[in-house]
């Protein structure tokens, strides 16, 4: 695997020479200001919750997608605050619409219509998160009996967790079109972020006050495991597959075109955090469903004691989800017939390659066993801290992929800023 040259310099290298460009540091300003209004609102406690049995229920697994939304949401959901359902509906909206577009021929020739098309999927798909918001909010809640009494309070909750919903979707699409972009990530990132360093400070604060070695032990593997993870997700993230292309030469009038060679380069790992996002999001709607039915039902009891998130069960069933939603995406994203189309008008060809079909044959071939790669990568590596938690017996402070998730959030965010950097002209990237 290669790299790409703009990847060699550091995270910090490019924020430095992204904060220098005026136009880029308001970019990263607005973006950092709306991260922390996400977090201040998340605050706000949600009316119509007692809040005496969420103390109560504080630290217990009464709930099998507990920690999932915990993870997605920054603990808002553990607090019962207006954001506790966070963006997870808004993942669960695309999901459907997506899946939809492919099964609806009506919305497919409307997704397919240009910008107009396109903007009303996009309203389309704010109205079923806001739907589904008020579905997860209820059902989440009632399972865990923190609503009080009366249907009023049962309302309320589901109204406002579903404002705060909509809140952090306008927020996310707001940094995408004026911040530094990918919006949803960034939230999930702050989230994320929040955790974990609750959580080492957990593990910190249990060492000094143990009287053991076992609470040093457990920080030091924690800490080995996330470096390792960190270098693994890295090294795999950066990394590119190029093919080389060599471009006939061409006379139009005194001028001469083409005769050089260049490079295609595919990513190992196109598809980013979506799958992973996706994957975990699907996993703890059905859990929503099942506890509407009541917590004492059949199907939630056995979903309690089969899915729960270190059962062999749900670890495999995510795994096939990532795999599933990797290759969808790479199907979406990497189109070879209109690359190798686009390579033959522009007088490219890859060598020992016939252009046209041939051509849309090879790189649809190097695509699968990227994907391929890609798939298992990620199916692999986001089951890594559950088997590590379940192996040792301790408690980690990243969820099974929310580190995974951080550090892809933080690559990609550093290859926005170069972009921005490099469209502008900028020759401070080596």
């Amino acid at each position: 695997m290669a790299k790409n040259a703009s990847n060699r310099s550091g995270v910090w290298q490019s924020l430095r020479n992204a904060w220098k460009v005026q136009d880029i540091r308001k970019k990263l300003v607005y973006t950092f200001a709306m991260l922390i209004v996400f977090r201040l609102v998340g605050v706000i406690p949600a009316p119509g919750v007692d809040y005496a049995s969420v103390q109560a229920q504080m630290g217990t697994d009464s709930l099998p997608v507990f920690d999932l939304v915990n993870m997605m949401t920054g603990s808002n959901f553990q607090n019962m605050t207006i954001m506790a359902m966070g963006i997870t509906p808004y993942i669960n909206a695309s999901i459907i619409m997506q899946l939809l577009t492919i099964a609806i021929p009506a919305l497919e020739r409307l997704q397919k219509s240009g910008p107009d098309g396109q903007k009303k999927i996009a309203q389309i798909t704010r109205y079923v998160t806001v739907g589904l918001a008020v579905v997860q909010a209820i059902g989440l809640t009632a399972s865990l009996n923190v609503i009080r009494d009366g249907w009023f309070n049962t309302v309320l909750v589901g109204v406002s967790m579903a404002g705060g919903t909509a809140l952090a979707m306008w927020i996310g699409e707001r940094v995408t079109e004026k911040g530094i972009g990918n919006g949803i990530s960034m939230l999930i990132f702050a989230g994320i972020i929040s955790n974990l360093f609750t959580g080492i400070v957990s593990l910190l604060s249990n060492a000094f006050t143990a009287v053991s070695l076992t609470p040093w032990l457990n920080l030091l593997a924690v800490l080995l495991l996330a470096l390792v993870m960190i270098v693994l997700i890295t090294f795999v993230d950066m990394g590119v597959r190029r093919i080389n292309v060599h471009f006939a030469r061409r006379v139009s009038g005194r001028k001469m075109y083409g005769g050089q060679n260049s490079i295609i380069p595919i990513r190992v790992v196109s598809v980013g955090v979506l799958p992973l996002i996706f994957a975990y999001s699907f996993m703890a709607f059905p859990g929503t469903i099942i506890q509407l039915a009541g917590s004492e039902s059949a199907v939630a009891v056995w979903w309690a004691r089969y899915m729960h998130q270190a059962s062999p069960l749900y670890l495999s069933v995510t795994a096939l989800l990532i795999i599933a939603f990797t290759y969808f995406y790479t199907s979406i994203s990497f189109q070879p017939d209109e690359m190798a189309k686009n390579l033959q008008q522009q007088g490219g060809a890859i060598s020992s390659v016939r252009p046209g079909p041939a051509t849309a044959e090879y790189l649809k071939r190097i695509n699968n066993r990227l994907t391929l790669f890609a798939a298992l990568f990620l199916a692999v590596l986001a089951t890594v801290p559950t088997l590590f938690t379940v192996g040792l017996n301790t408690q980690i402070p990243f969820a099974a992929s929310s580190l995974l998730i951080a550090v892809s959030v933080v690559l990609e965010t550093k290859r926005q800023l170069d972009d921005l950097l490099v469209s502008r002209n900028y020759d401070s990237i080596s």
